[in-house]
Order: C-alpha cells, then structure tokens, then sequence
C-alpha cells in the first residue's frame, strides 16, 4: 500500500485477505480503513472449499487481480482466475520454492547450497506451491558471510521493486500468457 500512497503505483486496495487471524497485512488493512477479511483456512475441510470462499470475496468485491503476499495456503485457482493471481516468492524459482519453503527456510537453503545468486520471482499462481508461470524476477549477491536475515533484507529489497513493477505491467495489460510463458509486450 505504501507505493499506492506515495504515488508510485497507480492501483487500488479493495480488499485484504487473511488465512488465520492476528496478521499484520490484515490488521494494517483494517488500520487503513480497507475492507478485510480473515477467511480461516482450519475451519473448512478441503482446499476447493477454502478456495471457493476467497475467489467469491474477491468477485463480489469486483477485484480484478489478486495478489498474495506473505499467503503460505494453497489455493486452487479456477480457470477464469487464471493469469489474475500474482504471487511472490523470495527466491529465483524454481529453485527452493514449494511445500514448506518460506521465510527463513529459503534463504538458508539459498546460502546452504552454495549459491552466488538469490533474488525474488513474481509469477502466476496455479494449483501448486510455486510453480505458475514466471512474470519476472529480481536478483541480488550471495555474500559469503551472508545469514538468512541478512539476505532477506536484500531480496527483501529487489521484491518492492518487483511486485510494484508486475502489478504495473498488470494494469497496463502488457503481461501474456502463453503456455507456461509470461510474455511481456513493448511499452506503447
């Protein structure tokens, strides 16, 4: 929301969704005054049902792409929400994406395996954790004495760059599909 205000992104906010309560996107969006929800993934016993309740919020609330930050549940996208769910992740996927790779998790994986690069990946969400077709991604150094926190602050870093820059090219209906491909078409 703070490149919306600062005027660096030129979207709206209609909703927030949470998937337990206590969140802070939740209790940042109820401080700004946006319409919130806390759609609790424990009380309903599969995922389609789980899915159905976010994807009708969004529709009556006549949302036009959705974008998960920080959401660690599956979600099971239908076909017409297909190329509308943007998701971020903080490594270069599809490398360590997936079940159980979050936060922390990632970014020690990252350091773990030797690499010399990390940075974020926005792509589509589909059925899977992780693995929707890639919109863009972001890098940034592997230091030798990096930590996980001190990586995430960097990748950290390259994702408000990202998602800012994704959404954008969103709106400006620039971003197509085709296959696993997101193909990004010339500014006009």
């Amino acid at each position: 929301m703070e490149v919306i205000t600062a005027g660096q992104l030129n979207a709206h906010v209609a909703m927030v969704i949470g998937s337990k309560p206590d969140l802070q996107g939740v209790e940042r969006a109820s401080a700004a005054k946006v319409m919130n929800f806390v759609v609790d993934r424990k009380q309903f016993s599969d995922v389609t049902s789980f899915s159905n309740q976010i994807f009708k919020l969004c529709e009556d609330a006549d949302v036009g792409l959705i974008c998960l930050a920080g959401w660690l549940c599956l979600l099971d996208v239908p076909e017409r929400w297909a190329g509308r769910v943007m998701n971020i992740h903080p490594a270069l996927l599809p490398s360590f994406g997936g079940t159980g790779m979050y936060g922390a998790k990632v970014h020690e994986a990252v350091i773990n395996y030797g690499c010399k690069v990390s940075g974020c990946t926005v792509h589509f969400a589909d059925q899977t954790y992780d693995s929707g077709p890639i919109i863009l991604q972001r890098t940034c150094p592997v230091l030798d004495a990096d930590t996980p926190a001190t990586l995430a602050h960097r990748v950290f870093e390259e994702e408000k760059i990202a998602y800012p820059r994704a959404i954008e090219l969103f709106a400006q209906k620039r971003l197509k599909l085709e296959g696993r491909r997101v193909v990004v078409s010339p500014e006009e």
